[in-house]
């Protein structure tokens, strides 16, 4: 059994406004569960910097110049494998790996979140997932086996005071805010399909076969990215990324109940990957929880 988990800053202060660097709360983890052999899923969770690389000066002590600006943005990732174990965890990597290489190198629209230009941003975010796309098809091309790769693929990119969100599966992005947990992806399966065209009713769709059957993946024959943006201004607001791993144990309202008592993004998280364990854990299970903690009211002296 093994567990891949990354942490970054913990609250260590509060103010109005944008949240400072130390003031995130964010935790990832990924799990293969109890019945799979391998864990095909991979996540990413980092915050977005410029900065300055010297590459020659005379000044006496260039480490204390400050080389790392403010934070641009929160990116947060979940890839779920689809298919062979190798080939499925290939994908995800491969998509992955793309899409970082892209925020950090092409993605350079940041100041436009936000502004009248916010479908820029958006379109970047659409190009990203295409990218992703192109990478696993011409890797699948290209191998001699011809055997068929692919992934889900959610992305959220938080840049203050928005989060922009682009889907291509059924990998998950909710927030909960003002005690209220929403979706803000669509899962893209059949069975989701069916339920939107009126054909089949919202409460079957739950023990339908059709219901994990993608109509939309990184790297597969149809891929359709889906774009969102969600106000994330209030405080104590949580983001939360996660595969069906979870899903399919876990339902919303009891996603609700545990990020309604949160202590942290850590906590929470381990809390609902162990409640999906111990209901079974039949697929890989991956989430990213992130969120700037409410600032703490001050007492006056009396």
């Amino acid at each position: 059994m093994s567990i891949v988990e990354m942490q970054t800053a913990t609250i260590s202060g509060s103010h109005a406004g944008r949240p400072s660097d130390d003031e995130l709360d964010l935790f990832g983890i990924t799990h293969e569960g109890k019945v799979r052999p391998d864990n095909q899923d991979h996540f990413l969770l980092c915050t977005i910097h410029p900065q300055i690389v010297i590459h020659g000066t005379s000044l006496p002590d260039p480490e204390s110049l400050p080389l790392r600006g403010s934070r641009l943005g929160t990116m947060m990732l979940v890839a779920d494998g689809v298919g062979g174990a190798a080939d499925g965890s290939e994908a995800a990597r491969l998509a992955s790996e793309t899409v970082t290489r892209y925020v950090s190198s092409t993605m350079r629209c940041y100041h436009t979140a936000g502004s009248a230009k916010d479908d820029e941003f958006l379109d970047s975010l659409r190009a990203v997932a295409m990218q992703a796309h192109d990478a696993v098809r011409a890797e699948s091309a290209s191998r001699t086996d011809q055997r068929r790769m692919a992934t889900t693929l959610t992305l959220a990119i938080a840049v203050w005071p928005w989060l922009y969100v682009v889907q291509v599966g059924d990998s998950r992005c909710y927030v909960y805010s003002g005690k209220k947990l929403k979706q803000v992806t669509r899962d893209q399966t059949l069975g989701q399909q069916l339920v939107d065209e009126g054909a089949m009713a919202k409460e079957q769709l739950r023990r339908s076969p059709l219901k994990n059957v993608l109509s939309s993946a990184i790297g597969s024959d149809e891929a359709t990215p889906e774009v969102a943006r969600v106000d994330i201004r209030e405080r104590g607001c949580v983001v939360l990324l996660c595969s069906d791993g979870l899903t399919k144990h876990v339902s919303d309202d009891e996603i609700a109940q545990h990020f309604a008592t949160i202590q942290s993004a850590e906590q929470v998280s381990r809390d609902l990957l162990q409640l999906a364990l111990d209901r079974g854990g039949s697929d890989n299970i991956t989430l990213i929880v992130g969120r700037a903690p409410p600032k703490a009211r001050r007492v006056a002296a009396k």
